[in-house]
C-alpha cells in the first residue's frame, strides 16, 4: 500500500485470494479491506470475485468521503498508458485535495472543512507515511488545530523521537498554522513507527489544550531483496533414496514487512547440474525452502554430486513485481553398500616353506565399485574350508583392499604337502536391502608346502632327573638324545654339544648324548636355584644346510648333611648385673642344608675353659632358639667377652660347630638398656679416661677456632694495607696485586721500551724524598755504587754476566744472594730485542773454560760446557 498526499494506491497482487484473507493482511487508515468491500459493494455493485481477482486504484478523498475503488484490469497487468493516466490523476487530486485536519479534543464549534472535531475520548487514527518517498520535502502530513485558535493566538509544537529526540528533525511543524511535515525519506527497515505528542500553548507558553498522541506508521515498500545467509549450501542424500526423501533446507531473509507481500518469500529451483538421470531429480517447497527428491535413480557410482541453483523471490513469488536472489545448493550423493566385492579370479595359488610363520603366501585381488576406504568398500576375507587346524589367516591390505594369505601356525611337509582353501569375501558393512551377493565373492586357493631341513628336537624338553648332591666326578646321570623330524629325507647323523653349563659340572657324549659329571654336584652352590641345576645342550644334524635344536636338562639335587650349623648372632650385649631383670641373649643357628639335616639344633657350652660354664649358662627356648645368660648373682666387669658355643644339627650323622659370640657387658638403666657411658666403659675405658678424652676434644676445637680467627684477621689486614709506605719500610719481595687483566699486548698500546733498564737515573734522583711506592727503586747517589753495564758487548756473554754479579754483590739495595737475578738486556733494534747473540755449540766453537772461574754458583754450568774432563 502506498500513500502520496491524500491519494492511496492499493495493489492486490495474488490471484484467487478471498476478501477475508486479504483483509487480514492489508489495511487503509485503520479500516480493513473487508469494510471497503462492504461499503463499496453497496455503492459500486462490486462482486467478491471481481474484488479478489483484479488490481484496483483506491482514491482517498477528503471531507470524510469513502475512497473510490476503480478496477484497472482483470488479468493482473497494467498497461503503461493506464499507469501514466493514473499518475496524472493522482497528482492532480493531490494538489486539489487538502490534507486531513486533526483537532484537539474539547468543546467548540464544528469545523466545516477538514476532519470533524474529535471528542476527548477518541483515539487519533495513525498517520501512514510510505517509506522511500521521493518528495518534494518537506512533505505535509496533517494539520493540527485547536478550536480556540479563533479567540487567541496558538503556538503548536511536537515532541518525541524524530522531533526533538534523536533522530532529530525527521518531523517538523509550523508553529502558527499547525501543519506537520516529514522532512526526509523514511526507511521502515530502520524504524517502522514513531510516537509523537502534539502541544498547543498560548503566546505566554501556557498550555491551551491537553497534548495529543500522534502515531506515525511507515508503510512498507518492496525495497529489499531476499538475502540468503550463505551463497553455497551443502546437503547430502543416500543413493537409491525413494522419491520424497528430505535432502536439505535453504532459507532467505527479506527485510521488508513479512505480513505483506513485500516480505513473503517463495523459492524455486532454476537449474540442476548434471541432468542425469533426469533434469528434475529434486524439488523445493516454495514456502519452507525444503529440498526433497522427486524421482528415483540416484546412483553414486554414476553421479556423485548435484549442483542446484535456487531462486528466492518476494511478493509471494511474483516474478513481475517481486525482487529475487539466488543461492547454490550442492547435494552430495552418499554411498550405500549396493555393490558386493568381487574377486578378480576364481582360483589363486601360493607356496610356503614348512615351519615358517608370519609370511604371506598368496595375494587375493578384489574389485568393489563402492566408495573407497569406506565400510562399504573395505573387504573382509574368511576361510570357510580346507584349513581345519588354523594354519592360515587372511589379512586385508588397507590401501589396496587385497587379501594377504598369511601363515600363523607352522606347517609340516611330512604331515601336509598341500592345502586347498575355500575363501569368501564380504564388506565391512552389510549389503543394502535388496542387493544379493555375487558368485564372484568365493574363490579357491591352493597352497603348496615346500620341504626344508628341519632341526633335531628333544622329545622331552626340558628333561627332569633327581640325584643326591656330592656324587663324584665321572658319574653317569642320563642319556639326553634328540630326534630328526625329516623322515622323508635320507637318514641324518646327529651330533651333541654343550651349550650352557654354568658350574661346568657336566659333559655330553658327542654321538649318543650321554650326560656324565665332571665335578662334584653341590646343592648349596650359587648356580643352584630352588634345588635345581639347569644345563642346555645342542643337537645338530648334517643336513644341507645344517640345522640344530636345543634341549634343557634340569637336575634336582637331593640334600645331604654336608654343612655344619653356624651360630647367630656373632655379637650382642648384656647387663652387668642379672638381678635387675631377666638378662640374656637369644641365639639361634643357620644351616646351609635343609630338613632333616638342619634344625632342631642343640646348643651347649664347652667344658674348657672352666670359667665359661662358671659364669654363663644356656637354656633351651625351642628347637631352633636358646638363651645365653649370666649365671644368677654373677657380676662381671664391663667389657667384651668371647663366649664359645657348640652347635649341633639334626643330620644323620649330626654335624657340630664351635662358634664364638662376643658379648658386651655394660651398665644398664632401669629399663635394662645399656647406657652411653656404659657402652663406652664396656669397650675398655674408664670414667676418667672418657672425661680426659672429652677435655682434649674441647681444647682441640678451641685451637682450631682461634687459628681460623687469626687467619681471617690477617687476611683483613692484608687487604687494608696501604700501597704507599715510608722508605724505611721498603721490602723488596712485596707482591702487589692489581685486580686487572688486560687483553694482551696486541690489544693495548703499551710502550715496551719502558721495560728496559733506563740509561739514566736522573728522573729518580731528582724525585724529592718522602713517601714512595714499595716497588720503586730506592733513591741513592749513583756515584756511590758501581753501575751495571747498560749495553754489554754482544760477543762476550761472560763479561756481561760477571759485571751484573759484581754490581749486585756491591749493591746493598739488591735482593738477597739466594734470589733470582734478572738481566734485562735483549739486544738492540726493537722494543723486544733479538736473542740471536746466544749461539748454541752447534753454530761454532767457543771456549767456556772461564766458567770455572766464576765460583760455586756456575759450577754446574762449567761442568756442562767447560773443557774439563767429564766426571
Amino acid at each position: 500500500m502506498g500513500n502520496k498526499g491524500d491519494q492511496v494506491t492499493l495493489s492486490i497482487a495474488s490471484a484467487g485470494l478471498s476478501v477475508s484473507k486479504t483483509a487480514k493482511k492489508l489495511s487503509f487508515f485503520g479500516t480493513t479491506i473487508s469494510n471497503f468491500y462492504r461499503e463499496w459493494s453497496k455503492k459500486e455493485k462490486i462482486s467478491s470475485e471481481q474484488f479478489s481477482s483484479c488490481k484496483y486504484f483506491v482514491h482517498a478523498k477528503s471531507q470524510g468521503k469513502w475512497p473510490e475503488l476503480k478496477p484497472c484490469c482483470s488479468v493482473f497487468k497494467v498497461t503503461e498508458n493506464e499507469k501514466k493516466v493514473a499518475g496524472r490523476k493522482e497528482k492532480k487530486e493531490a494538489v486539489q485535495t487538502p490534507p486531513p485536519v486533526i483537532m484537539f479534543p474539547g468543546s467548540g464549534r464544528n469545523i466545516t472543512k477538514g476532519l470533524r472535531r474529535q471528542k476527548r475520548d477518541w483515539v487519533i487514527p495513525p498517520i501512514n507515511v510510505a517509506e522511500n518517498s521521493r518528495g518534494p520535502f518537506p512533505q505535509m502530513l496533517v494539520s493540527i488545530r485547536s478550536d480556540q485558535d479563533q479567540d487567541i493566538s496558538i503556538r503548536y509544537s511536537i515532541t518525541g523521537v524524530g522531533a526533538d529526540q534523536p533522530p532529530n528533525e525527521v518531523f517538523s511543524i509550523d508553529p502558527v498554522l499547525g501543519k506537520m511535515f516529514v522532512t526526509k525519506p523514511l526507511d521502515r527497515e530502520h524504524r517502522s513507527s514513531y510516537h509523537l505528542r502534539a502541544h498547543a500553548v498560548d503566546m505566554n507558553g501556557n498550555q491551551v489544550e491537553n497534548p495529543i498522541d500522534l502515531y506515525i506508521f511507515v508503510i512498507d515498500m518492496n525495497d529489499n531483496r531476499p538475502e540468503f545467509k550463505n551463497q553455497v549450501y551443502n546437503g547430502s542424500v543416500d543413493e537409491g533414496s525413494k522419491p520424497g526423501t528430505y535432502v536439505m533446507h535453504l532459507s532467505a531473509f527479506d527485510a521488508d514487512d513479512n505480513t505483506t507481500a513485500n516480505g513473503m518469500v517463495r523459492y524455486r529451483i532454476l537449474s540442476q547440474t548434471p541432468h542425469s538421470p533426469i533434469p528434475n531429480m529434486f524439488t523445493i517447497n516454495s514456502e519452507t525452502g525444503d529440498i526433497v527428491t522427486v524421482a528415483p535413480g540416484l546412483d553414486r557410482e554414476k553421479v556423485s554430486q548435484y549442483t542446484i541453483i535456487v531462486q528466492a523471490t518476494d511478493m509471494e513469488g511474483n516474478l513481475n513485481f517481486g525482487l529475487s536472489n539466488t543461492a547454490t545448493a550442492i547435494i552430495t550423493v552418499t554411498d550405500i553398500n549396493d555393490n558386493p566385492p568381487m574377486l578378480t579370479s576364481r582360483t589363486f595359488s601360493g607356496e610356503v616353506p614348512e615351519n615358517r610363520v608370519d609370511v604371506v603366501v598368496a595375494n587375493l585381488t578384489v574389485i568393489d565399485a563402492d566408495q573407497p576406504h569406506s565400510p562399504n568398500w573395505n573387504a573382509i576375507y574368511r576361510i570357510i574350508s580346507g584349513d581345519p587346524s588354523g594354519h592360515f589367516t587372511i589379512r586385508t591390505d588397507p590401501i589396496s583392499n587385497d587379501g594377504m594369505v598369511t601363515v600363523v601356525k607352522p606347517v609340516d611337509f611330512e604331515m601336509n604337502r598341500a592345502f586347498m582353501l575355500t575363501v569368501v569375501v564380504s564388506n565391512q558393512a552389510h549389503l543394502a536391502t535388496g542387493i544379493q551377493s555375487s558368485l564372484q565373492s568365493t574363490a579357491g586357493v591352493t597352497i603348496s608346502v615346500q620341504d626344508v631341513n628341519e632341526p633335531p628336537y628333544f622329545p622331552t624338553n626340558p628333561k627332569h632327573i633327581r640325584f643326591e648332591e656330592g656324587v663324584p666326578a665321572g658319574t653317569s646321570l642320563t642319556t639326553f638324545s634328540a630326534s630328526d623330524p625329516d623322515r622323508l629325507q635320507m637318514q641324518q647323523i646327529i651330533r651333541y654339544s654343550k651349550l650352557n653349563d654354568p658350574a661346568d659340572w657336566l659333559s655330553i657324549n658327542r654321538s649318543n648324548g650321554q650326560i656324565v659329571t665332571t665335578a662334584m654336584l653341590d646343592r648349596e652352590s650359587v648356580y643352584v636355584k630352588n634345588n635345581i641345576y639347569e644345563a642346555t645342550f645342542l643337537a645338530t644334524d648334517n643336513g644341507s644346510p645344517a640345522a640344530s635344536g636345543t634341549g634343557t636338562l634340569q637336575i634336582y639335587l637331593i640334600d645331604i648333611n654336608d654343612n655344619p650349623p653356624a651360630l647367630i648372632p656373632k655379637e650382642s650385649q648384656i647387663c652387668e648385673r642379672t638381678y635387675r631383670s631377666i638378662n640374656g641373649v637369644n641365639i639361634t643357628a643357620a644351616d646351609a642344608d635343609t630338613d632333616p639335616n638342619a634344625g632342631p639344633f642343640v646348643f651347649e657350652l664347652p667344658t674348657f675353659p672352666t670359667t665359661i660354664r662358671r659364669n654363663w649358662t644356656i637354656s633351651r627356648i625351642s628347637g631352633d632358639f636358646a638363651r645365653l645368660s649370666l649365671r644368677y648373682q654373677i657380676y662381671l666387669e664391663p667389657g667384651v667377652y668371647e663366649v664359645p658355643v657348640i652347635v649341633s644339627d639334626s643330620g644323620n650323622p649330626p654335624l657340630s660347630n664351635r662358634s664364638v659370640i662376643k658379648v658386651k657387658v655394660c651398665p644398664c638403666d632401669e629399663n635394662g638398656d645399656c647406657t652411653t657411658l656404659g657402652a663406652v666403659a664396656a669397650a675398655g675405658l674408664g670414667t676418667g679416661a672418657i672425661i680426659s678424652i672429652l677435655i682434649c676434644i674441647i681444647i682441640l676445637l678451641s685451637m682450631v677456632l682461634l687459628f681460623v680467627v687469626w687467619i681471617k684477621r690477617r687476611e683483613k689486614e692484608r687487604q687494608t694495607k696501604q700501597l704507599l709506605i715510608d722508605p724505611e719500610d721498603d721490602v723488596r719481595d712485596n707482591i702487589l696485586k692489581y685486580d686487572e687483566e688486560g687483553g694482551g699486548e696486541e690489544d693495548q698500546d703499551y710502550d715496551l721500551s719502558q721495560l728496559q733498564q733506563p740509561d739514566s737515573l736522573e728522573h729518580i734522583i731528582s724525585k724529592p724524598p718522602g713517601v714512595r711506592r714499595v716497588d720503586e727503586r730506592p733513591i741513592i747517589p749513583e756515584s756511590q755504587y758501581p753501575i751495571r753495564p747498560v749495553v754489554p758487548h754482544p760477543g762476550d756473554i761472560g763479561d756481561f754476566i760477571h759485571e751484573g754479579l759484581r754490581a749486585a754483590d756491591n749493591d746493598p739495595t739488591a735482593p738477597p744472594y739466594d734470589s733470582l737475578l734478572v738481566f734485562d738486556y735483549e739486544g738492540s733494534g726493537s722494543t723486544a730485542g733479538s736473542v740471536s747473540s746466544l749461539n748454541s755449540s752447534s753454530t761454532g766453537d767457543q771456549d767456556y773454560d772461564y766458567l770455572n772461574d766464576w765460583g760455586p754458583r756456575f759450577k754446574k754450568l762449567a761442568d756442562m760446557y767447560g773443557g774439563g774432563d767429564d766426571d
